[in-house]
């Protein structure tokens, strides 16, 4: 019979953070993990927020996968905290919880129209382009002019499906309704703004050229909007990525439209201040700004207006509160130190913390998310190291039959490999890698299409 591990723990959240941390964690202590997911699949933005025509950052899923390939992790996925499983719950079968919940929502937009029918959140796009199972089908794909608001790789992403021609899709592994629903988009102009000038951009270097190698599509600049000041020269020298986008940017000015039928627009110091229209998005306002001497913008009082039908925020992403957890509203983090949760009082909570975007907010790439890990394992290994701990249910499966006893399907990664086989077995039938299944019944309907099999470790 095997011993109990000294340490029993719960992770919420499959994405890259979660998984990292259970990672980190089972190979510096002897512990038992259970990683809890709302979706019946795992990684997170990995699968949900990246582009489907960017195959090789969703490389990353390679090594995640080896990760729970293993079997010394347990998934339970389509359980949410809050509802499905509680803090109490968790207080009683763990000996701490690690929260990894990441930034799935857009952060606001605090302008005058932001509400107007036609405006969107690109984080809603994102999840609809990418099948995600809990938001609609369809998407209001009508306009022919667009604004995407934002300087990131995610107005990117934004600009780039928006502008693309489906067929240029299809190799990808969208869902048929998003294949349907792109089949139809009218878009013939994509209009990027950034506040700031070329040299401040948060555009990586890859994704700026694969811009302007889409099919069917011109990339237009303007030399009106190429400035720079000492802040801007600090950053080119200092940075070989800033450097790359720059080059990249002013190559395009030097290059004439070669009159294909959709065009992506790139504006620099402009600040949007209002999206206008009658009952529906029908123009973008925007105030042009300058450079200050260090990089950042002050207000000139001259505007613009641009006829747009339709607007983008891709202005970041934002993390959302969970029950009986503490959140900073302002931050959209849990407030912590080290990973350690803050309660009310400023001081640590015991046995409680959290890893990733929800633990340091949405920035920083894979190389932080691991570093974010260790941080917080090593501060968890640093609480129980020598002390006494409580004595939680410590039965493997008795969490998993206080599940079975509030009716929730729950999935496991056997589960998960049988979606993973279904979704590649579809997109075999179609030449692609994959076609990802969407309505979260089916997605739960396949991965316990073989109940049977044993879940515990």
């Amino acid at each position: 019979m095997p011993s109990t591990p000294a340490l029993r723990v719960a992770i919420v959240g499959a994405g890259p953070a979660g998984i990292y941390a259970a990672d980190i964690l089972s190979k510096s202590a002897d512990v038992s993990i259970d990683l809890f997911e709302r979706l019946p699949a795992p990684y997170g933005l990995v699968r949900y927020g990246v582009a489907p025509d960017h195959p090789r950052i969703k490389g990353i899923i390679l090594a995640l996968y080896k990760v729970l390939q293993r079997g010394d992790i347990r998934l339970l996925g389509n359980v949410d905290y809050g509802t499905d499983i509680t803090m109490a719950d968790l207080r009683e079968h763990y000996d701490a919880v690690i929260f990894a919940t990441g930034a799935i929502r857009d952060a606001d937009l605090n302008i005058p129209g932001v509400d107007l029918p036609g405006s969107y959140g690109a984080a809603d796009f994102v999840s609809w382009y990418d099948g995600h199972p809990d938001v609609p089908r369809t998407w209001p794909l009508e306009a022919e002019k667009v604004a995407v608001i934002g300087n990131g790789n995610v107005a990117l992403d934004v600009a780039r499906v928006l502008s693309k021609h489906v067929d240029d899709l299809r190799s990808t592994e969208i869902p048929a309704n998003v294949e349907d629903g792109l089949s139809a988009n009218p878009v013939t102009d994509v209009h990027i703004f950034g506040r700031r000038g070329p040299a401040q951009v948060k555009f990586s270097p890859l994704e700026l050229r694969e811009l302007g190698q889409v099919p069917g599509v011109d990339v237009i600049v303007y030399d009106e909007d190429f400035e720079f000041d000492e802040g801007s020269e600090e950053a080119l020298e200092s940075s070989n990525q800033t450097r790359q986008v720059v080059k990249t940017l002013t190559d395009w000015t030097l290059r004439s439209p070669a009159g294909h039928p959709r065009r992506v627009h790139l504006h620099f110091l402009h600040s949007p201040v209002e999206i206008v229209g009658n009952g529906k998005v029908e123009r973008l306002r925007t105030e042009r700004t300058e450079l200050t001497g260090d990089g950042s913008v002050r207000s000139t009082g001259r505007f613009e207006e641009f006829d747009v039908q339709a607007v983008y925020r891709a202005v970041g992403y934002f993390g959302s509160p969970l029950p009986d957890v503490p959140f900073d509203a302002v931050s959209g983090v849990i407030p912590n130190i080290g990973g350690r949760v803050l309660g009310d009082d400023g001081q640590p909570l015991a046995r409680t913390y959290a890893t990733g975007w929800i633990k340091r907010g949405p920035v920083g790439l894979i190389g932080s998310t691991k570093s974010d890990a260790a941080e917080t394992i090593r501060n968890l290994l640093e609480e129980f190291e020598g002390g006494e701990r409580p004595a939680p249910n410590r039965e493997n499966d008795a969490i998993l039959q206080k599940l079975q006893d509030r009716g929730v399907s729950f999935t496991t990664w056997h589960g998960w490999e049988l979606l993973d086989t279904y979704e590649r077995q579809l997109g075999e039938a179609a030449g692609r890698e994959r076609i990802k299944v969407v309505p979260r019944e089916e997605m739960t309907r396949i991965s316990l299409s073989d109940a049977a099999v044993e879940v515990g470790y």
